[in-house]
Order: C-alpha cells, then structure tokens, then sequence
C-alpha cells in the first residue's frame, strides 16, 4: 500500500513508495506522490514540501486553479495537465459554485452513483487519454526528481493517475484496488464536514442525502470497476491501453520500471 505522508493541512497525500510488484521488487520511496489541491498550507507544510522539492502535476480546471490556487512551493516546478474538463468541472471540495449540483443530485443517490460511474467511464476518453499519456511522459522524462500529481481532494482524477503509475510498474490489482479505497479513510473527516455543511444549506435531513452525498466525496468499487471495464472494452486490455492509449513503448516500460523500481 502507499504511505500516508502527515501534513497539517493536506489529510490524502501519500508516498507510493514501498508498494510491492508481481516481480518482487518495490517503488523507491521519496519519488511519486499523490495529494489533493496545495491551496490551504501551513508554514510547516510548504517547509516540508519544499524539501521534497518535486515536479507539481495539477491536473484542476482552469475554473479551479483560479478559485483555489496552489500556494507556491519554493524549488518546485508547476504543470497544469486539466483532466477531461466539462465532466469534472463540478467534482471538487470547494463550497462555491456547487450549490446548483448539490441539489440537483442530493436526493438522487442512485442518479449520483451513476454520474460518478460515468465520469470514470470519461477517464478513457481519447481526451482524457492523451493527458494521461502527458502525465506518463513526464514521469518518464523526470532525471532523478520526485514528482506530486493531484486534483482537488485527491480522490478521482488524482487516483486515476496513482492507478496508472500503479499499473505501469507492476502493482497487482488487488492492491491497487485497495489503495484506491483507502482515500475514504483518509478523507472520512472532511466527508463528515462536508456532508453536514451541504445538508444544512440544501435545508434536508433525508437519509438519501447521505447517501447521494457519500457518493459524491468517496471513492468506490463501482467507479474503479467502470473504469477497468471501460479500458476493457475500448482496449482489450491494460496492457493494451498501455501500450496503445498511453503510447508506452517495450523500451520505454523497462525504463520506467528501472527508473521507479528498486528491488526487494
């Protein structure tokens, strides 16, 4: 699994460093981070990411940049990657803005795990694809630097990626699966918030609520499912997709994987 790395103020970012490959060896730590948005740091937070000093992979809107910027980490580089933009606009923690898609699902938790199922389901889209394939040559091209990639909460477009790196490298998909889920834990604390502020502003205390809501801020099963069953159909395989959506080449797998892996 990855190594939850504590922050004062980010409660998802997380070292993929030490998960363990079908060939035995592991992920070098230090090197692939995954976090949510780096807007509300404390001093002791920038310090920290300071001394990781790595590549900034953003991969918001433009809509979400603006309204949440990250603060600026001294020695670190920024890219912007927007991932499938008019589909994820609306999935972030930020409270403004998303009034008008709270009430339209927050009685609806079926309509909303649909949507979700739906947006993973878009993470396979040629656009889509094509920035992943840009997130993948970096990782490749990176000489010896660690590397940060996150969203907003760090949970869909954020994990797709760690998914990715995960596959790429070797992860068998059990645990890449159960490291998916585990953002729900690290994130349970903001979901409770998050969910209570949305109930009181939508004025409803219906059970449903929770439920659409929990649908909304967690990570699930069903989404990851639609996401491999996705890469199934259009692909064949992950290895397919590898190959031919993220244009990764034999050579360019083995370098990776040296790059990443150390062994056991």
């Amino acid at each position: 699994m990855s190594r939850l790395v504590q922050f004062d103020q980010l409660r998802n970012t997380r070292d993929l460093g030490g998960m363990v490959t079908m060939d035995g060896r592991r992920i070098i730590q230090g090197r692939l981070y995954r976090s949510g948005h780096l807007n509300k740091l404390s001093v002791s937070d920038t310090d920290k990411l300071a001394r990781i000093t790595p590549v900034i992979i953003d991969f918001r809107t433009d809509a979400e940049r603006k309204e949440q910027p990250d603060q600026a980490i001294p020695g670190a580089e920024s890219i912007h990657i927007p991932i499938v933009d008019d589909l994820t606009a609306g999935i972030s923690r930020e409270q403004e803005g998303l009034m008008e898609m709270f009430r339209r699902f927050i009685l609806k938790p079926d309509e909303t795990k649909q949507y979700m199922c739906n947006m993973y389901r878009a993470f396979v889209s040629d656009d889509a694809v094509r920035k992943y394939a840009r997130f993948t040559d970096l990782l490749l091209g990176l000489q010896d630097r660690a590397v940060l990639w996150h969203c907003t909460a760090g949970k869909d477009r954020a994990g797709i990626a760690s998914v990715i790196a995960e596959e790429i490298l070797g992860i068998p998909r059990n645990v890449i699966i159960s490291d998916y889920l585990k953002t729900n834990e690290y994130l349970e604390q903001d979901t409770r918030m998050l969910t209570g502020l949305v109930k009181k502003q939508c004025g409803t205390d219906d059970p449903k609520a929770d439920e659409s809501l929990r649908y909304l801020f967690s990570a699930e099963m069903e989404y990851i499912e639609a996401y491999y069953q996705a890469i199934d159909e259009k692909y064949g395989s992950m290895d397919a997709f590898i190959r031919e959506g993220l244009c990764i080449t034999t050579e360019g797998l083995e370098q990776m994987k040296e790059k990443y892996l150390v062994a056991e």
